[in-house]
């Protein structure tokens, strides 16, 4: 049996925005469900029948992605709460993820060669979501 571990991310309202951004940047498959569909934040006639209860991407590359609309009279304290890690050796892939996901965000820590050997660096995404990107460099 495998486990796989991901994010599930929280948003004040712009998880639908936020889900189409990020399968802009990664591609994939993308699943939305929402709380009007559900009978979820008091159904169909509810305060927010049109928020996303829960939206799933899967990406070309084996990354999943989830999110959901906070509730109603829920907090939400947007980027604080995640970081999200992206790390492996396709260099190209992951340097382009890094471009993109800075588009409209601001980059925090340039994505260049750290002491450990390996590029890294950290984004803050247009919608308050920290990442951070490793790029593994081989051995020799």
């Amino acid at each position: 049996m495998t486990s796989r571990l991901n994010p599930y991310i929280s948003y004040p309202g712009t998880a639908r925005q936020a889900m189409e951004f990020y399968r802009g940047v990664f591609g994939g498959e993308l699943n939305l469900s929402t709380f009007g569909e559900f009978g979820g934040a008091g159904g169909p006639d509810g305060p927010d029948p049109d928020g996303i209860m829960h939206a799933q991407l899967e990406t070309p590359s084996g990354y999943t992605i989830m999110a959901s609309d906070t509730p109603p009279g829920m907090n939400v304290t947007t980027g604080t709460n995640i970081s999200v890690s992206l790390s492996g050796d396709d260099a190209d892939a992951l340097r382009g993820y890094f471009h993109k996901l800075s588009d409209g965000g601001s980059v925090t820590m340039p994505l260049e060669k750290q002491m450990w050997g390996d590029e890294f660096g950290m984004v803050t995404d247009p919608f308050g979501v920290s990442w951070m990107v490793n790029i593994t460099q081989s051995a020799g």
